[in-house]
């Protein structure tokens, strides 16, 4: 599986398939809540949260692929990402594309 974020792909030409998401919710686990707010007293990387965000964008991204895969695609193009606020403490990480076939 092809994943770009251009809306083409150098030397292939593709049919359309339709809109393919993945989106994973992540709640903050209270251990990283608490040193996260002790971290921005002095500055400096949220790991923790870094590493939760990564996490969350590869899941994402693997439910996209998974929803290309039911469509037979070859690629998805035009990639991107979102996130957004849910709830107090939970934020949503969406990943989106255009799931083609080569022709």
């Amino acid at each position: 599986m092809i994943l770009v974020t251009t809306n083409y792909i150098t030397g292939k030409e593709f049919e359309m398939l339709g809109l393919v998401t993945g989106n994973m919710v992540q709640s903050k686990h209270i251990g990283k809540d608490i040193g996260a707010g002790f971290k921005s007293l002095v500055g400096g990387e949220l790991k923790a949260y870094t590493e939760m965000m990564n996490e969350s964008r590869a899941m994402a991204t693997k439910r996209m692929v998974e929803a290309a895969e039911a469509l037979h695609a070859d690629a998805v193009v035009n990639i991107r990402y979102s996130t957004s606020s849910i709830v107090q403490g939970a934020a949503e990480i969406i990943a989106y594309g255009t799931a083609v076939r080569f022709v």
